[in-house]
C-alpha cells in the first residue's frame, strides 16, 4: 500500500475504494466461484473495510507518514501541537480515542505514549518494578501490539454500527439516510493514530537495541523513543542516581533504531532522542577523544577534574588531557566519574544538536519542573544550530503542577511588589487557597502551558506519560470508599453507571463494546437464518437504547 499524509479520507490513505466499488469488486469476485454458496459481497466489503491494517508494519507506515505530515503543519504553525496520553492498557487507549472521536470529531494530532514506567509498573510477570529497565523487554512489542488490537477493534465496532444503521435505513426505504450513511462510511477516521513508544535506554548493547526495535516496528510502533542513560544503570527521568554514556555509545543506538526502520521499509519512522543530562551527574565511561575539540574532548570537558602532580598521584589514576594539563577525573566509590556542577543545561544542549545531526528527528529534554522560560532558554540555543529543532516533552505527574505554578506567580508577584501578605508560600498547596486571586492565575498558566510552550519554546508533542495510572487509582478509590460505605450499590450507579449513559460514554453498553453485536453479524454472514445471535430481544444491554 502507498500510504500518504492526512488531508484525504481514509479510504485513499489506506488503499481501499469506497463502499460501493468494494461491494462490486466483491460481487465480480463471486461471479468466479460457483461454489462459494451463501458469501455475499456486501459481507465481504464490510469485513475488509473493518480490517483495513492487515499487519503491523502497514500501521507502521502509514501513521509515520502522519506524523511527518503533523511535523511540518507544526513547523509552518506553532499553535498546531500534538498531544497524547500514556496507556497501559489496549482497553485504555481505545476509549482515549472513541472518546477523542465523540468530543472533537477527529482524532487529528492525537497520539498514543507507550511509558516504559507504566511497562514496569503493571505489566511485568515480576509484578509492579521500577523504571529501571528490569522488566522484560518483550513486554514493550507485545503492548504496542494489543494497543493496536484494541485500535482497530474500535474502527470495527464504528463500522459494524453504521452498516447497521445502513440495514436500517434500507429496510426503511429512506435512500436519503441511506446515502448519508455510505458517505459516512467513505470518509470514516481511523482510530489506529501514531504511537510514540518508550525503547527506555536500549535494552542492552546497540544490536539488542536494534532487535528490539524491530520488533517494536514490526507491531506499529512508528516512533522510537531513546534515552542516552547507561542501558544496566538506568533510571526514571526524575528520579536520582542518574548515569549518562558518552555520545558515541548513544549514536550508535540512534543508528540502531535507524537501520531497523529502513530494513522494515519504514523511510519515516521517527527517532526520538532523550536527554537526561540536565538532573544526571555521573558518567560511566571517559569518553575517547582523538584531538583537542572532538565529541569524545567535549564530553570529557564537563568532568569534575583535579590536576594530578606527582606528589598527588594515585594507584590506578586515570589521567587526561585538558588544555594542556594532566587532570584526573574524580571516580567514585561506584566507579563511576561525576560532572561538574552546574554544567547539566550545556550538556543538553551539546546532546540534543549531535543528536539531530546524527539522525534523531524530535529531542526530549528531560527536566525537573515545568517551566517555559527553562526549557526554551535550552531550545534557543539549539535552534541557533538547528532552526527546526522541535521537542516532545513530558507533562509528568512527577510535577506538583499546583504548587511549582503557585510558586511561580507567588514569585512574579513578589518581584511585581503586589501584595501577597495573605499568603504562605510554604503552604500554598492547601485547598484554602484554591479560590484565591494567585490560584486562579497559576490554573491559568496550567491551563495554557502546552500551547503557550509550543510556540515559545519549540515542543512539538506534549504527552502525560502516566495519566491513566493516576486516574485509575483516583476512580477506583471514589468507587472502593462509596460502595463498601454507606453509598452500597447506589456508589455506583450514580457515580459510574448513570454518567456513564447521561454522558453517552459507548461503554455503558459494555456488550457491543467487546464485540458481540460484531459476532452476532459475523455469525448471519456465515450461517444465515440459522445463526444463533446473542443480541435478541432479551439481551439487558437492550435497556441502555
Amino acid at each position: 500500500m502507498n500510504f500518504q499524509p492526512r488531508g484525504i479520507s481514509d479510504q485513499t490513505l489506506l488503499g481501499t475504494g469506497s463502499y460501493l466499488s468494494e461491494v462490486e469488486a466483491a460481487a465480480a469476485l463471486l461471479k468466479t466461484k460457483e461454489t462459494w454458496n451463501g458469501v455475499t459481497a456486501e459481507a465481504i466489503a464490510r469485513m475488509r473495510l473493518q480490517n483495513r491494517f492487515k499487519t503491523g508494519l502497514d500501521i507502521a507506515r502509514y501513521t509515520a507518514a502522519l506524523m511527518r505530515a503533523d511535523m511540518e503543519r507544526y513547523d509552518q504553525d506553532a499553535t498546531k501541537y500534538t498531544q497524547s496520553l500514556g496507556c497501559w492498557h489496549g482497553f485504555i487507549a481505545q476509549q482515549k480515542l472513541i472518546s477523542v472521536k465523540k468530543h472533537f470529531g477527529t482524532t487529528d494530532r492525537t497520539y498514543l505514549y507507550l511509558s516504559g514506567w507504566m511497562v514496569a509498573a503493571l505489566r511485568s510477570e515480576f509484578g509492579p518494578l521500577p523504571d529501571q529497565s528490569m522488566h522484560e523487554k518483550t513486554s514493550v512489542p507485545a503492548l504496542i501490539q494489543e494497543l493496536y488490537t484494541f485500535l482497530r477493534q474500535a474502527d470495527s465496532r464504528e463500522l459494524n454500527d453504521t452498516f447497521r444503521a445502513l440495514d436500517a435505513a434500507r429496510k426503511a426505504g429512506d435512500k436519503a439516510k441511506e446515502a448519508e450513511l455510505i458517505e459516512k462510511i467513505d470518509n470514516f477516521q481511523t482510530h489506529v493514530v501514531p504511537v510514540i513508544a518508550d525503547i527506555d535506554a536500549g535494552f542492552g548493547n546497540a544490536e539488542a537495541t536494534y532487535l528490539l526495535a524491530k520488533k517494536m516496528i514490526e507491531a506499529g510502533a512508528c516512533a522510537l523513543q531513546i534515552e542516552n542513560q547507561v542501558s544496566d544503570e538506568k533510571q526514571c527521568g526524575h528520579q536520582d542516581g542518574k548515569v549518562t554514556v558518552p555520545h558515541e555509545v548513544f549514536l550508535a543506538k540512534i543508528r540502531a533504531c535507524r537501520h531497523a526502520f529502513l530494513e522494515l521499509g519504514i523511510e519515516d519512522g521517527i527517532v526520538v532522542t532523550r536527554t537526561d543530562s540536565l538532573g544526571a551527574g555521573l558518567t560511566q565511561q571517559i569518553a575517547v577523544s582523538h584531538k583537542p575539540g572532538d565529541l569524545g574532548d567535549k564530553y570529557n570537558s564537563f568532568l569534575d577534574c583535579e590536576e594530578v602532580t606527582a606528589a598527588n598521584a594515585k594507584n590506578g589514576d586515570v589521567i587526561i588531557n585538558q588544555n594542556g594539563k594532566m587532570m584526573r577525573p574524580k571516580r567514585l566509590p561506584s566507579n563511576l566519574y561525576q560532572f561538574r556542577p552546574g554544567t547539566g543545561q550545556d550538556r543538553v544542549v551539546l546532546d540534543c544538536i549531535t543528536s539531530l545531526q546524527n539522525g534523531a528527528d524530535l529531542l526530549w529534554i528531560e527536566t525537573e519542573r515545568p517551566n517555559i522560560e527553562q526549557i526554551a532558554s535550552m531550545v534557543d540555543r539549539i535552534r541557533e544550530v538547528i532552526p527546526n529543532a522541535k521537542l516532545a516533552y513530558n507533562n509528568s505527574p512527577s510535577f506538583n503542577w499546583t504548587l511549582n505554578f503557585r510558586w511561580q506567580v507567588y514569585d512574579e508577584m513578589k518581584a511585581a511588589g503586589e501584595d501577597v501578605s495573605k499568603y504562605n508560600r510554604a503552604e500554598l498547596m492547601k485547598a484554602e487557597y484554591d479560590e484565591t486571586p494567585l490560584a486562579k492565575r497559576a490554573d491559568d498558566l496550567i491551563r495554557t502551558f502546552q500551547a503557550d510552550s509550543a510556540k515559545r519554546a519549540g515542543i512539538f508533542h506534549h504527552l502525560i506519560t502516566l495519566p491513566t495510572y493516576h486516574t485509575a487509582a483516583l476512580s477506583t478509590d471514589t468507587l472502593a470508599k462509596d460502595y463498601f460505605g454507606e453509598q452500597g450499590m447506589l456508589g455506583y450507579v450514580r457515580n459510574v453507571q448513570r454518567q456513564e449513559i447521561r454522558q453517552g460514554v459507548a461503554c455503558v453498553r459494555h456488550q457491543n463494546m467487546a464485540g458481540s453485536d460484531i459476532g452476532d453479524d459475523h455469525k448471519e454472514y456465515f450461517a444465515g437464518e440459522a445463526a444463533l445471535k446473542a443480541g435478541g430481544a432479551h439481551n439487558t444491554m437492550n435497556q441502555f437504547g
